[in-house]
């Protein structure tokens, strides 16, 4: 065997065989999980930490200012039926009125209610009401995944955007309602659900910020990530890769087979994606062979040949850059830290 993965086909019957964004999720171990619903009663202000988990926050009633205080960004007015989220964690917080001092109550994966009790907590000074239901997405592996990195430190879809789908907005309310009437089972629906809000909000994510890069007046400026899934060319790219990743694939192949020339496409992509097609193309190769080291019992060199690599010690190298560490390193840790999960704390 070569070092180079053997390439099979320069036409793909199907280039969109793959979803890319299920990929990702599903590399990275996405899971959801709801703290609980909040009533708060102006003058009220709740400031959690900097954590790195992906917060999210959905309006039931009435409003508040979100602050993002490390991010450089300016505070967001949230009203009834809006939806945020914070893809890189980061110390927040929430008021009800611009520069509101109020009662501060700390929040945090530690400190909520767990997502079985859906409990309501009150806080504030007894004024008009807010209410609103806070969670958080994690990720089981290291890392916010390829694409995902690029997300903006605020995302925000208010009731009254044009791109809020109908199918955000019920699931929002399906959200909402069940934080309102806990039922049997509610925990593992509201999970469930707070998955779909991501997938959706990711949706809404790639085709805004597509058609903001398509009505730049300088195109030299342009949003980089998920967007590029909504490109024709750069996301028939994506989906042969994630498709295919064994496939000898070169910038040359690549562009063939969505129709562009070799410079269009690579600058095209790099435009987009912000690298270039063969460092996207090798981090999504080791992303899925850290999927498969936590996953599975195959060998090492059994891997690298999924992968697209004929030899292992090539595949050893790139996976050390990229991942930090080599796979039998990287498998060994993983399971050393299942097993320290699984041990009671008691023992």
């Amino acid at each position: 065997m070569t070092n180079e993965p053997h390439y099979t086909s320069n036409r793909p019957s199907n280039v969109d065989a793959s979803d890319v964004v299920s990929d990702i999720l599903r590399a990275v171990r996405l899971s959801a999980e709801v703290f609980g619903r909040f009533e708060a009663s102006a003058p009220w202000a709740m400031r959690v930490p900097g954590d790195d988990y992906f917060a999210f926050y959905l309006i039931a009633r009435g409003g508040a200012w979100l602050e993002l205080t490390d991010a450089g960004v300016p505070p967001v007015a949230l009203s009834a039926g809006d939806v945020v989220l914070l893809p890189h964690g980061g110390h927040h917080v929430l008021r009800d009125a611009e520069r509101s001092v109020a009662v501060e109550h700390q929040v945090g994966a530690n400190s909520c209610p767990r997502p079985t009790t859906m409990e309501t907590i009150r806080m504030g000074g007894g004024g008009t009401v807010s209410t609103f239901v806070a969670g958080a997405f994690r990720f089981g592996a290291e890392g916010r995944g390829i694409l995902l990195e690029t997300l903006p430190p605020i995302l925000h879809v208010a009731a009254g955007d044009a791109d809020m789908s109908a199918a955000l907005a019920a699931t929002i309310q399906l959200i909402l309602a069940e934080s309102a009437n806990p039922a049997p089972g509610g925990a593992l629906l509201s999970t469930r659900l707070a998955e779909i809000l991501l997938v959706q909000a990711l949706r809404v994510h790639t085709h805004r910020t597509h058609d903001a890069n398509a009505a730049a007046v300088d195109h030299t400026q342009h949003a980089q990530g998920l967007c590029a899934l909504a490109d024709p060319h750069i996301g028939a790219a994506l989906r042969l890769m994630h498709a295919r990743p064994a496939d000898a694939w070169t910038v040359a192949t690549l562009a063939h087979a969505v129709g562009q020339s070799r410079s269009a496409f690579a600058a095209r992509f790099a435009e987009l994606v912000g690298e270039s097609p063969l460092q996207y193309l090798t981090r999504w190769r080791m992303t899925q062979a850290a999927e498969w080291l936590r996953d599975r019992n195959d060998s090492v060199p059994a891997i690298a040949e999924r992968v697209g690599y004929g030899n292992a010690a090539a595949f050893m190298k790139a996976f050390t850059r990229v991942q930090g560490q080599g796979p039998g390193a990287y498998r060994r840790a993983h399971r050393q830290r299942l097993h320290a999960d699984s041990v009671p704390s008691n023992a």
